[in-house]
C-alpha cells in the first residue's frame, strides 16, 4: 500500500454497475456497497480483578487477553462484506495500528485517505467480565490533502456501487467539501444511507435514508435553525422534522427496545411525511456495542438489493436485535478470531459450536425442525421461506426412533441418512442436524437461533420450545404450508395404489 492515493484491493471483482437487480439470480447476486467514513481500532482488554491498587482505590486488572479489530466504518465495512463486495473509503494512519487495520480489512477494497495523527483507538477494559473503563486515544483522524484528484479517485472507486453507506464517527470525513460533493452525486444515482454523528456534517440533500438513534435525533432537532414545536418533540414527529430539514427521502430513528420510527417522503414529495413504527422484540446481551453498525450495514445491503426504506429498516431492526443477543461487537470479534483458528476436533460438531460458527460468518441464524419424510413441495416452500428470514438456516431432523414415536411404527418411509442427504442438498439449508428428542427445546437452547421458524398453523402456546427462544431474545415465526401437501397423504396415496406386502420387513419398506 502507498500513501499517494493507491487503492488496496481489487476494484474489478464485479463489473461496475452490475447490481443485484439486473442479475437473473436476484437475491443470490452479491451487490457492491461503498462504505465512506472514519475507521477506528477497537480493542478489548480482558482480565481478572483480585485487588485494589495501593496508591488509589482503583481495581488492578491482571490482563489475560487482548483482542482488536476494525471499528467505526471499518466494522460497518466488515459487516457489509458478509453479503456484498465492499469498497471502503476512509483515512488510515501510516502507523503500526494502521497496518493492523489494513491487515484485518483484507476482505474489502480499501481506498485510503491521508490521516491526521495516529490511529484512533477505543480500548474497553473488563475485569472478571465487568466493564471498568473505556480509553480513547489517537486521532483526530481528519482527512488531509483532499483535492480534486482525491475526489476523482473516490468518485471512480464508488461509481459502480449499488448503494453507499456513510459511517460517520466524527473524524471529519463528512465535513470535507469535496467528499460531500461526491456523496451528493451518489445520492442522485443510488441509495445513500447516512449513519450520522454529532460531530459530523449533515446528510447531503437527497439521501435515501438517515439513521440517527434517539439521542442523536433529539440533539439534531434542537440544533435546527427552527427547532420543532412542543407538539413535534416525540420521536415519530422528530423523524419527520429531520427528514424535511435534511431534504432526505427517509429518516429512521432507532429507539432501542422500542424499535424504530421511520418517516418517509409523501408520494407528492411535499408536506408531512408517512410515519411508521417498526417494533422489535427486546434483546439482551452483555455487549450492545456495534448494534448501530449492524443496523446500518443491513439497511445498506437491503437497499442495494432494491428494498425500499421501510422494508430495509425492518430487516435492520431484526439484525440489530440478533447482534445484541449474540454478544455484540465483542462477540463478533471473538467469533472472527475463532474462525481464523484451525479447528482441533475430537468428535462431531456440537450444536453450540455450529451456532457459533454460523454466527461468526455474520447475519441472522434461522432454525426449524421436522421429520421431513418424503420431502415434497410443501417442505421445500417452507424451507425457502425460512431461509429468506436470515443468512443461515439449520434444520433439526427427527431421528428414525423419534419419527416412529411421533408418527407410528410404519414411519419413516425414508431412513434418516437419506433424509439428511436430501435436505443438505437444498440450496436453502446450511446444515441438517439429527434430533433424537420428540420436541426440540434442548436443541434450541444449545443452538440459540435468532429466529425459530415452524411450518403450519401453530400458536406460541402449542410450541414448547417457544419459551426457550423468548428467554434469550429470539423470535418465533410461523410459516404457512402449501395446501394439499403432506407426507401422510402421499403415503396413503401410494399404499392405496400399490399396497406393500406385509411380509416385507419394515426396514426394507422404509428404503423402498
Amino acid at each position: 500500500m502507498t500513501w499517494d492515493g493507491a487503492v488496496v484491493g481489487d476494484l474489478s471483482r464485479r463489473p461496475p454497475g452490475s447490481s443485484s437487480g439486473s442479475s437473473s439470480g436476484g437475491e443470490a447476486a452479491r451487490p457492491r456497497v461503498a462504505v465512506v467514513g472514519d475507521v477506528l481500532l477497537d480493542r478489548d482488554v480482558d482480565g481478572s480483578v483480585t485487588r485494589l491498587a495501593p496508591d488509589a482505590p482503583v481495581p488492578v486488572v491482571d490482563v489475560a487477553e487482548v483482542r482488536q479489530s476494525p471499528g467505526g466504518a471499518g466494522l460497518a465495512a466488515l459487516l457489509c462484506a458478509q453479503r456484498a463486495d465492499v469498497v471502503l473509503v476512509a483515512p488510515l494512519a501510516d502507523d503500526a495500528d494502521g497496518q493492523e487495520l489494513r491487515r484485518q480489512l483484507a476482505d474489502v477494497t480499501v481506498v485510503p485517505l491521508r490521516h491526521e495523527g495516529p490511529t484512533r483507538r477505543k480500548t474497553r477494559v473488563r475485569g472478571s467480565g465487568q466493564g471498568l473503563v473505556r480509553v480513547d486515544d489517537g486521532g483526530p483522524g481528519t482527512p488531509l490533502g483532499v483535492n480534486e484528484a482525491t475526489a476523482e479517485r473516490v468518485r471512480s472507486a464508488i461509481g459502480g456501487c449499488d448503494a453507499v453507506l456513510v459511517a460517520d464517527y466524527g473524524g471529519g470525513v463528512t465535513l470535507e467539501p469535496l467528499l460531500r460533493e461526491v456523496l451528493a452525486e451518489s445520492a442522485a444515482r443510488v441509495p445513500l444511507v447516512w449513519d450520522p454523528h454529532p460531530r459530523g456534517g449533515e446528510p447531503v440533500p437527497g439521501t435515501a435514508l438517515v439513521t440517527p438513534n434517539a439521542a442523536e435525533a433529539e440533539r439534531a432537532a434542537r440544533q435546527l435553525p427552527l427547532p420543532p414545536a412542543d407538539e413535534d418533540t416525540e420521536l415519530p414527529a422528530v423523524a419527520d422534522v429531520l427528514r424535511r430539514a435534511w431534504d432526505a427521502r427517509a429518516v429512521s430513528v432507532t429507539a432501542g427496545d422500542r424499535g424504530a420510527f421511520v418517516a418517509t417522503r409523501p408520494p407528492d414529495g411535499d408536506g408531512p411525511g408517512v410515519i411508521r413504527h417498526l417494533p422489535t422484540r427486546p434483546a439482551h446481551g452483555p455487549d450492545p456495542c456495534g448494534a448501530g453498525d449492524r443496523f446500518a450495514a443491513t439497511v445498506a445491503d437491503r437497499m442495494a438489493r432494491g428494498d425500499e426504506a421501510t422494508t430495509a429498516v425492518r430487516e435492520g431492526v431484526v439484525a440489530a436485535s440478533a447482534w445484541v443477543a449474540s454478544g455484540g461487537a465483542d462477540g463478533f470479534r471473538r467469533a472472527r478470531e475463532a474462525a481464523r483458528q484451525p479447528a482441533e476436533r475430537s468428535g462431531p460438531e456440537s450444536l453450540e459450536e455450529l451456532g457459533a460458527r454460523l454466527r461468526a460468518a455474520g447475519g441472522v441464524l434461522v432454525a426449524t425442525s421436522g421429520c421431513f419424510d418424503l420431502l415434497h413441495a410443501g417442505h421445500v416452500s417452507m424451507l425457502d421461506t425460512a431461509r429468506q428470514l436470515g443468512e443461515h438456516l439449520v434444520v433439526l431432523v427427527n431421528s428414525d426412533r423419534s419419527v416412529r414415536r411421533l408418527k407410528g411404527p410404519e414411519r419413516p418411509v425414508v431412513p434418516l441418512a437419506d433424509r439428511l442427504r436430501v435436505l443438505e442438498g437444498l440450496a436453502s439449508v446450511d446444515a441438517a442436524v439429527v434430533l433424537d428428542d420428540d420436541e426440540p427445546s434442548a436443541a434450541v437452547a444449545a443452538l440459540r437461533p435468532d429466529i425459530w421458524a415452524k411450518g403450519g398453523d401453530y400458536t406460541w402456546s402449542e410450541l414448547p420450545e417457544a419459551a426457550v427462544v423468548r428467554s434469550y431474545g429470539g423470535r418465533v415465526v410461523t410459516l404457512p404450508y402449501l395446501p394439499g401437501r403432506s407426507t401422510t397423504a402421499l403415503v396413503s396415496q401410494v399404499r392405496a395404489v400399490e399396497p406393500l406386502p406385509a411380509s416385507i420387513p419394515p426396514t426394507m419398506r422404509r428404503s423402498s
